[in-house]
């Protein structure tokens, strides 16, 4: 990779075609321990990017579901961020090793063709995948065994699915994302589930009365908040330093709402 300078800003050149520069900087800048881990799912490799927080004592392990651009510069960043915050985080790159050509996210040329990839999983393959990071995630011998599940976009509806499935998540975050179709199937879950959204994101608002009604029947914790004028992926968008004051609002108020919610 090649890096060039140009203030006040800082700028990528290299072969990925789809560079966030204020997510490579935050991740170039961090003292935290980073490393990428693969494991076996599906008759594929699985990569892995695994963050730790600097901390003297075991921490909670939050498995990170990436957009539906793929696990990129910034799901990356995202996760070294929650590390700051001391979590340790696991983000599986849930379309490495399906192409021969591109081994992860980073490898493909564009992100359409990442996120047609992405589209193209099956669900019942995504859950294979969800359960072996979550059977690794709650004994990484630096965790205390309590696994909380957070995705955005793509991501945010997957952890709702995921909350229908495993019953031993401690919590489920979803960031802009829709819940289950299926009404009956909200009756499986047992997290806690928060639910953070912009206000202008109507495509994903407007479902979110459907998901309180089918809570409600089967007596779930369900959380939902609307950050005002925030739009779809504000957390993203609220991290780049030129995003709007919306977005970034929402960003940091997610932050402290996050946080809180995991206090121990």
């Amino acid at each position: 990779m090649k890096y060039t300078f140009i203030l006040p800003y800082f700028f990528l050149i290299s072969t990925n075609t789809f560079p966030q520069p204020y997510a490579i900087q935050q991740l170039e800048q961090s003292p935290r321990h980073h490393e990428w881990v693969q494991l076996i799912s599906n008759g594929r490799n699985l990569s892995c990017f695994v963050t730790y927080p600097e901390s003297s004592k075991s921490a909670t392990v939050i498995l990170l579901i990436h957009e539906n651009r793929g696990l990129n510069d910034w799901a990356r960043s995202m996760a070294d961020q929650l590390s700051e915050a001391g979590y340790i985080v696991i983000a599986p790159d849930l379309i490495s090793g399906i192409n021969s050509k591109y081994e992860k996210t980073m490898d493909y040329p564009t992100t359409d063709q990442a996120r047609t990839a992405i589209y193209g999983l099956k669900q019942h393959e995504v859950l294979n995948d969800l359960d072996a990071v979550f059977t690794y995630a709650e004994n990484i011998p630096a965790g205390t065994g309590q696994v909380a599940v957070m995705g955005f976009c793509w991501g945010g509806s997957q952890t709702f699915t995921y909350a229908t499935h495993n019953p031993r998540l401690m919590a489920g975050f979803v960031f802009y994302g829709t819940g289950p179709i299926d009404a009956g199937s909200y009756k499986n879950i047992a997290a806690p589930i928060y639910g953070f959204y912009g206000g202008a994101d109507q495509r994903v608002n407007a479902t979110i009365s459907n998901s309180v009604a089918a809570m409600k029947q089967y007596q779930k914790i369900y959380k939902p908040k609307i950050y005002e004028g925030a739009g779809h992926a504000y957390m993203r968008s609220g991290d780049d330093p030129y995003g709007s004051p919306e977005n970034i609002s929402a960003r940091d108020q997610s932050w402290q709402r996050i946080k809180a919610i995991l206090k121990p």
